[in-house]
């Protein structure tokens, strides 16, 4: 087994389709097939279910693929660690972030980009839930979410902020004169959200339960930009958080806040605790401590 047999196992998860996964790995489908299969006879299982094409993984083939997953980013960490030994910061931060995070998150990437001008980025839009626990499997670096479920034997953070809402609403299909709108303001409008179960959703129903209402939804979706797309169209009207820069978008958003509204908990920068931990990660949560003002 190699470190490569591993990364086109990833690649082939990530394309579910044999010939992009070769030519993201720069080799041909048949030694991409033939390595894949190589590495299934020296772990004795089926990994990929095959047809004419690619079918997906088997059940232990998920659980390697897991395994899998692990080993590259401890290779990765491995690498960043020894450039910071050498006193260099270089690499891939993989930052995590939830939908309508009421904290800019490129905020945070220019933060660590001016400290350490030679790392990369990605940004993955995942759950609270999905957050913690690919920071747990080591597929994250930071996460950017919620604090109410945070295990702070198993991770440690940084409160960013609380999150108050407002209704985003496109000024060529809606118009509202307040300065401020009431939770009873909303119930009779065409809302578009988040689905049920996603934490900021769920915020969003604490409020209009604790004034006794019961809202609607006439869009709901697990993304956030079908949701600023449908505000556009003038479909509905949404909620998000006031600070997350959503009605600079487009000179025809307005945003408008909603007495009392605000995520049931803080957002926080998290960073778990246990090893291997990236230097990376390190680093750049102690730069957000410091540039935020937040001691120890």
């Amino acid at each position: 087994m190699d470190i490569k047999q591993l990364r086109f196992l990833v690649a082939l998860d990530e394309t579910r389709h044999f010939g992009q996964a070769a030519a993201r790995c720069h080799v041909t489908q048949p030694t991409l097939s033939m390595r894949l299969r190589s590495l299934e006879e020296e772990l004795g299982l089926e990994l990929v279910r095959r047809g004419q094409r690619f079918e997906g993984f088997s059940v232990e083939g998920e659980r390697i693929l897991a395994w899998a997953r692990s080993l590259l980013a401890a290779q990765e960490g491995l690498y960043a660690e020894a450039a910071a030994c050498r006193g260099q910061l270089v690499g891939t931060l993989r930052l995590g972030v939830v939908p309508l995070a009421g904290f800019d998150p490129t905020r945070l990437l220019r933060l660590f980009a001016g400290a350490h001008p030679d790392l990369r980025f990605q940004v993955f839009v995942l759950s609270s839930e999905g957050i913690l626990d690919q920071l747990g499997r080591n597929q994250l670096d930071l996460g950017l979410s919620y604090l109410d479920r945070l295990d702070r034997d198993q991770y440690q953070s940084l409160a960013l902020a609380e999150t108050p809402m407002g209704l985003l609403y496109d000024r060529r299909h809606f118009a509202f004169e307040a300065q401020h709108l009431g939770w009873d303001a909303l119930i009779d409008l065409p809302l578009g959200l988040l689905c049920p179960g996603m934490h900021f959703r769920q915020s969003i129903d604490h409020g209009f339960r604790r004034h006794g209402l019961t809202p609607r939804p006439y869009l709901e979706t697990d993304a956030v930009h079908p949701l600023l797309q449908a505000v556009s169209t003038g479909l509905c009207c949404t909620i998000v958080p006031l600070d997350g820069g959503f009605a600079e978008a487009s000179e025809h958003l307005a945003l408008v806040p909603i007495d009392g509204a605000r995520t049931l908990a803080p957002l926080g920068l998290i960073l778990r605790r246990g090893a291997p931990r990236s230097a990376l990660a390190d680093a750049c949560f102690e730069a957000a401590r410091r540039a935020l003002g937040i001691a120890d």
